[in-house]
């Protein structure tokens, strides 16, 4: 089997998550993080006929890089990773599944009070200027996505405008910038007040929940 780019770049993504996966037989990988406020899904070309673990995600994309084009042969307890045209070869072990961290069951989205699109700039845009300005916390209310320290009255606020609909009630809903970590791109967003939210790639077949911070609030 050979991993598809964009298989490698769910990879990649899913490492900044959780250090470690178990991947389930099928087309799609999932991952949650260690304190469980993010969880990550991806529908991928390629199908896994077993289930295997991996403890440390990063060690096994850094073997995969060892090879200009691995090719991957799956047995019950290790990967074999080869090259053709080449003698390079990898016998990389599984882990105990026991000690992955994996989401238990699938998430069923409660109602949501708020629907809108986050294009791939915004995104970027928004992302940046958290790195940039230095602040923890992202909050989303009465139009306006801003990045700030809710904890401090006088932080830096870069604010940018997001079209929303025709929402009335009054709400502030807060995220971790560091909980943000989505593949780039324009997402489908789904937010609830049961601190919750969706986040759907509009062109690749990957998902995110992340939870809202507690001081979050909606008064419909």
């Amino acid at each position: 089997m050979k991993l598809s780019t964009e298989t490698i770049s769910v990879l990649k993504n899913f490492s900044t998550i959780n250090a470690n996966l178990m991947v389930k037989a099928g087309s799609s990988l999932s991952t949650m993080s260690a304190m469980k406020n993010i969880v990550a899904k991806a529908d991928v070309a390629e199908e896994f006929l077993s289930d295997f673990a991996i403890y440390d995600l990063n060690e096994f994309l850094s073997a995969l890089s060892l090879f200009g084009k691995p090719d991957l042969e799956f047995n019950n307890d290790f990967v074999i990773i080869t090259e053709e045209g080449t003698s390079k070869s990898l016998k990389y072990w599984f882990s105990d599944p026991s000690v992955v961290t994996t989401p238990s069951k699938e998430i069923s989205m409660p109602s949501t009070e708020l629907v809108f699109n986050l294009s791939s700039e915004t995104l970027d845009r928004i992302t940046k200027a958290g790195a940039v300005v230095g602040v923890p916390d992202m909050s989303l209310s009465g139009g306006k996505l801003a990045v700030t320290d809710k904890k401090n009255s006088t932080a830096n606020v870069f604010e940018t405008s997001l079209d929303v609909g025709d929402v009335t009630a009054d709400y502030k809903f807060w995220f971790k910038v560091e909980n943000l970590k989505l593949i780039p791109g324009a997402y489908d967003v789904e937010v609830s007040s049961k601190k919750i939210s969706h986040f759907t790639n509009t062109k690749l077949g990957v998902q995110y929940w992340i939870a809202l911070e507690p001081e979050s609030s909606y008064n419909g």
